[in-house]
């Protein structure tokens, strides 16, 4: 039973506020030194070496670069003044803009932080200017920002497809059509809540004094550089010409180059963005090393047999398995980050779905989709907290908590649709 006491003190010093990588390091070489004594970490320079050395890793960087690059070329802000052009006619017109403008975000930066960070400064003074419902507003840019999760290229599925050993182009290939799902359900909530509440949502009158097809061009001129690196980057992915970690460095330069056209680019700006992807590289190894640790002592006390067995023995087989490691994932999500659960349970959870002949495909992108979820969920959701930290006064905590709850079931909604049928998004839930 070590296993398990580690794995709940773990837990507990995580909610407690305990950094994240020095908590899984600290447990396992205290629990590992009490099972075994200092010998059992006599292998760790060798698996922290298999990590520095793993080539699919080397994407998370070249992505994280990639984001940061095109958050600073105020690529968000052209995009939703065109797109709030565009649809601001309509009831509910800017929050579809927003909703299309976090896609594209999500599909060429992948960086949740940056798109709501961006949209709240952005978009947020705009939709309370013009009478928006606060809650409709800010579950809109929440669930718009966290589209980065599940929408290729996603850094989550880059460390499944680690985790999981799954090639990260067939994990982005299958995340294409749940993501586009999720998108649409979005769009048709605001579009039935404007039918009948059109009140939480006015037209926006027409100001800018330009003709519909001089709006249309703006539109597209402000689409098409993004799009355009997004066809690059995920094309040279699905042809088969790149690997991820191959396009994530075309990414990083063709980032750049969109700098460079939107007159952004600097050497002091590739100087601050390549300072802030070692900060978050950073983080997400110094988690990976301790949660490495944190696995070998977790194994070497037979914990993972011991769940496994556990887990073997639930009602309902296959499925009695997957709603429960649904069910701690989400429940999990409103505490901890997306990284520590994909690096401490994950790993647990992937015998045990092997083991009963799970298409670990499908399990991965049911655990992206439901770790998109954490970003979420009150009180620890941080697009919650990147909104606050950029909203007037006026908006509540509470305001925000009410504005995503749509949003967060929706999100179930599609994650409970992936499960029940697989064929509609093109997996199978059987090897």
């Amino acid at each position: 039973m070590i296993g398990m006491i580690m794995f709940g003190v773990a837990l507990l010093m995580l909610m407690l506020g305990f950094p994240v990588a020095f908590t899984f390091g600290g447990v396992a070489l205290f629990f590992g030194v009490f099972a075994e004594g200092m010998d059992l970490f006599a292998f760790m320079p060798y698996r922290i070496m298999s990590v520095m050395q793993n080539t699919t890793l080397m994407a998370v960087p070249l992505f994280i670069f990639m984001g940061v690059v095109l958050q600073r070329t105020k690529l968000a802000a052209q995009l939703l003044t065109s797109m709030g052009r565009l649809f601001g006619g309509l009831p509910g017109g800017l929050a579809i803009s927003t909703i299309l403008v976090g896609a594209l975000l999500a599909a060429s930066t992948g960086v949740v932080g940056a798109s709501v960070v961006a949209m709240g400064l952005i978009s947020l003074p705009v939709m309370l200017a013009h009478d928006y419902d606060k809650r409709l507003a800010t579950g809109t840019i929440c669930g718009a920002g966290t589209l980065g999760q599940i929408v290729p290229p996603s850094i989550i599925l880059i460390i499944l497809g680690d985790v999981l050993g799954l090639p990260v182009g067939d994990l982005f290939k299958a995340a294409v059509i749940p993501g586009i799902v999720l998108v649409s359900l979005y769009i048709v909530y605001i579009l039935v809540l404007t039918r009948f509440k059109p009140e939480t949502a006015p037209a926006m009158p027409d100001d800018s004094g330009l003709s519909r097809g001089k709006e249309i061009m703006a539109a597209l001129l402000a689409i098409i550089p993004p799009l355009a690196l997004i066809v690059i980057v995920l094309g040279s992915i699905f042809a088969g010409i790149a690997t991820p970690t191959e396009s994530s460095a075309l990414g990083g330069v063709g980032a750049v180059v969109l700098a460079i056209i939107y007159r952004q680019f600097s050497f002091q700006m590739v100087w601050d963005a390549s300072k802030d992807t070692v900060k978050v590289t950073a983080m997400v190894f110094a988690i990976l090393i301790g949660a490495t640790a944190f696995s070998m002592v977790f194994s070497y006390t037979g914990g993972d047999y011991l769940l496994e067995e556990w887990m073997l023995q639930l009602p309902g087989e296959k499925w009695g398995f997957i709603i429960l490691a649904m069910l701690v994932i989400l429940v999990l999500g409103f505490f901890i980050d997306f990284v520590e659960i994909s690096f401490i349970i994950v790993p647990i959870l992937a015998p045990v779905a092997e083991a009963m002949g799970i298409n670990m495909l499908w399990f991965a992108i049911l655990i992206a989709m439901n770790l998109q979820t954490s970003f979420l969920t009150p009180p620890f959701g941080f697009s919650l907290f990147y909104l606050k930290g950029v909203s007037p006064p006026t908006i509540k905590t509470t305001d925000i908590y009410k504005g995503v709850l749509p949003f967060i079931l929706m999100q179930v909604l599609v994650l409970a649709l992936i499960v029940i049928f697989p064929e509609w998004f093109g997996m199978s839930s059987s090897y």
